[in-house]
């Protein structure tokens, strides 16, 4: 499962696909009637054209990348494990009833099935909708099959080996900094998130401090990640960064990757590696939003060297890892489930 993307680089389509993604609950998390004014009224139809021209820098002949991508991921893990393997999205095509129709069609007397919600990390506007969204389209076609899913993976093992050494090549050349640039969501969506109700940003450490609230918290996940990661490449204290991008409007997780990226230059950062580990598919806010509009931002600042690290994407040990959790569930394992 993975989030979608419109149709087409037209203007209409990109619209219908904003407009069913802004309106998501969990993404814009404001009563229906203030969301429908703010969405349909403000957001979407400022924002669809210039959306659109975006989608436009990055549409190969195949369609849009993260779709393609999606889909070839599917058919690498579909070499690995004999279950069908099939791909949904969250918003556009394909949809998730479609997806449960296809697995019936391969396999009529389906018993279980493996949803894998490709985000490793858990936030309300991308983990918890595909998995509420996966549910709903269940209970109301009342399909007979066992629904299970993935929990978020951003501290399990063969996850975490398959980006690490996915990285390591590009750390031979020489570089200042390396910036882990995480999607950004509101911050209050980590209080709304935090079964505690008092510990999510209520101090400057809560990330570092032990709670239940971490199994549901974004920001501590992200930091849990960069912290495995560097600490597997033997990335040095300085050498290394957070921040959170695509942010759209105030009260959102700091610092923001396109600031930082203006401001670095200035405080010696010449060279820079940048990733994006809350995505494991490259699309329109890795190729577009960082691998060009923050490239331009960088070395407009004063940079002289920028590399951005693709995504997982198709990556052999990637691919391995999807395929261990699923004949872990094969054979009656529940230490990667929800």
């Amino acid at each position: 499962m993975n989030l979608g993307s419109p149709d087409s680089t037209s203007t209409k389509d990109v619209h219908r696909y904003l407009m069913q993604f802004l309106m998501d609950k969990r993404v814009i998390d404001y009563p229906w009637l203030f969301r429908k004014v703010l969405v349909g009224g403000v957001i979407v139809p400022f924002r669809a054209a210039k959306s659109a021209e975006a989608y436009a820098t990055i549409w190969t002949k195949e369609g849009s990348p993260l779709i393609v991508l999606t889909g070839q991921l599917q058919e690498a893990l579909q070499a690995e494990v004999e279950e069908p393997v099939v791909i949904a999205m969250r918003y556009g095509h394909p949809s998730m009833e479609e997806a449960y129709e296809r697995l019936l069609q391969k396999m009529p007397g389906l018993e279980e099935v493996l949803a894998v919600p490709l985000y490793p990390h858990y936030a309300m506007a991308s983990y918890e909708t595909a998995v509420e969204y996966a549910k709903e389209i269940h209970r109301r076609k009342k399909y007979s099959f066992r629904l299970d899913f993935v929990k978020p993976f951003y501290n399990e093992p063969h996850y975490l080996r398959a980006l690490s050494e996915h990285i390591r090549p590009y750390l031979v050349q020489e570089y200042d900094h390396i910036l882990f640039s995480y999607h950004g969501v509101p911050a209050r969506h980590l209080k709304k998130t935090d079964p505690t109700g008092h510990h999510c940003l209520q101090s400057a450490g809560c990330c570092e401090t032990a709670s239940p609230a971490h199994a549901f918290c974004y920001r501590h996940q992200c930091f849990t990640t960069t912290r495995e990661i560097v600490g597997r490449l033997g990335i040095p204290a300085g050498k290394y960064s957070n921040s959170f991008q695509s942010r759209l409007g105030k009260g959102w997780l700091e610092p923001f990757t396109d600031i930082r990226l203006e401001e670095m230059p200035k405080e010696g950062v010449k060279r820079l590696l940048i990733l994006c580990p809350a995505f494991v598919s490259d699309c329109l806010e890795t190729l577009e939003e960082i691998a060009m509009r923050g490239k331009e931002t960088f070395m407009l600042a004063g940079g002289e060297a920028y590399t951005m690290i693709p995504c997982l994407n198709t990556e052999p040990l990637w691919v391995e890892a999807l395929a261990a959790w699923v004949r872990g569930y094969a054979e009656g394992s529940r230490e990667m489930l929800l």
